[in-house]
């Protein structure tokens, strides 16, 4: 290898590191945007929560909206009873990975 091939050889290094570098930084989290291990993780909560509530029979998976961020869900949507707002509120909590439960459902 001739010097000018290894100059060459050791930009390419670099700029390929330092792209390596703020791609990395890009997927990072900050304090207002979850990084992508925190979205993922967020979604299959969602997911799970979801599937918790449409196996309940008296709740109507349809009119429950359930959004998840940084392990915190929030229901909102309508329920037929303050008992059924309570039973979804217990059914997020059960969900392996929800650090806390927003219950804004409203009666109808």
């Amino acid at each position: 290898m001739t010097l000018s091939n290894m100059s060459l050889t050791k930009r390419f290094a670099g700029f390929f590191l330092a792209l390596f570098m703020v791609a990395l930084v890009g997927c990072a989290s900050t304090s207002g945007k979850e990084g992508t291990g925190e979205y993922v993780d967020d979604s299959v909560i969602t997911t799970k929560v979801k599937a918790a509530i449409f196996n309940e029979p008296n709740l109507k998976s349809t009119e429950i909206n359930v959004e998840t961020y940084k392990g915190t869900v929030q229901l909102s949507g309508f329920v037929s009873s303050a008992t059924a707002s309570t039973r979804a509120t217990e059914l997020a909590r059960g969900v392996n990975g929800v650090k806390a439960v927003k219950n804004d459902l409203r009666l109808k």
